[in-house]
């Protein structure tokens, strides 16, 4: 197989697992349904963005993307100064549910290639990504079944990818300026390639499938699990004051929405990340000895969780 038919193979993948994903997350809804919405990118490609707001999930979206110009933006190229003016390349699906309820996680998954192609070179590709969970009242249950999956997804690639990645995240999803991290982590991954483990093009493609499918197998049992559970006005604003940690990471460190930007990609779609309802509140910080304080003090701590 060409570099091309490979290229299209993971194209393919990434348009059918949007839609897998998104019939997944409608098993949740008793009526809405995804909208989708497709749009194109004047300096070359575009995307489908699909977005739900239902009973369940508050905001939700599954963005495909695909993308491709003359200079390889500079969040990707930052630590590879040598691609700074090559052709690029760049596909992948990005996804962020937030629920209403503020007993359901929200969730984030990202999967994604990257092709620079330097003149008179070969194409230089990797891949990268993973998912990661963002609890506002913790179940430690749900916790540890989320690093099961994890672990599992790694398994078959090795025993000692599971503990890189799962640490590549706990350094990755953090927020400095706050001293905290932004959820219990999970997978994270970029630089995928030959290089890394000594994974051809076709493991790394099939590590990235994996990694797929298992948020899809972590995620869906905790909302069905939790999305049911009652909760107070004082859940719902607590909810709302941790999401702002999440607007604060996406917006200052999140190599993908700078990616996004920096490519001129759609804005709206860049931005489906963000939840709809948030709060920041002056040195607000919550009670002491209360289940959202333990959150912090607890939960959001980097362990092994299995």
């Amino acid at each position: 197989m060409n570099f091309e038919a490979k290229i299209s193979e993971v194209k393919a993948f990434l348009l059918q697992f949007q839609d897998q994903l998104c019939k997944g997350l409608e098993h949740s809804e008793a009526s809405a349904r995804f909208i989708s919405d497709g749009w194109e990118r004047v300096e070359g490609g575009g995307g489908r963005t699909n977005v739900l707001s239902g009973a369940v999930i508050e905001k939700g979206g599954v963005n495909f993307s695909h993308v491709f110009g003359d200079n390889l933006p500079a969040s990707a190229s930052k630590i590879r100064p040598e691609l700074a003016n090559a052709s690029f390349d760049a596909m992948g699906v990005s996804s962020v549910i937030h629920p209403l309820n503020p007993f359901v996680p929200t969730a984030h998954l990202n999967i994604r290639l990257f092709v620079a192609y330097p003149k008179a070179q070969a194409p230089i590709w990797w891949f990268g990504g993973g998912f990661d969970l963002t609890p506002y009242y913790a179940f430690e249950e749900d916790c540890v079944s989320w690093h099961q999956v994890a672990k599992s997804v790694c398994e078959p690639f090795g025993e000692t990818v599971y503990p890189k990645y799962k640490q590549w995240a706990d350094e990755y999803f953090y927020l400095p300026h706050r001293n905290e991290h932004r959820g219990i982590g999970g997978l994270f991954f970029d630089d995928l390639n030959e290089s890394m483990w000594g994974w051809d093009f076709e493991k790394c493609f099939a590590f990235l499938q994996n990694v797929g499918h298992g948020f899809i197998e972590a995620y869906l049992p905790i909302i069905q699990k939790r999305q049911d559970m009652p909760y107070t006005a004082h859940q719902r604003e607590f909810q709302a004051f941790r999401r702002g940690r999440y607007v604060e990471f996406n917006l200052v460190y999140d190599r993908g929405t700078l990616f996004g930007l920096q490519s001129k990609g759609r804005t709206e779609s860049i931005l489906m990340s963000l939840p709809p309802d948030v709060k920041w509140g002056y040195q607000w910080q919550p009670e002491a000895h209360t289940p959202e304080a333990k959150l912090a003090d607890y939960i959001l701590q980097a362990r092994d969780w299995v």
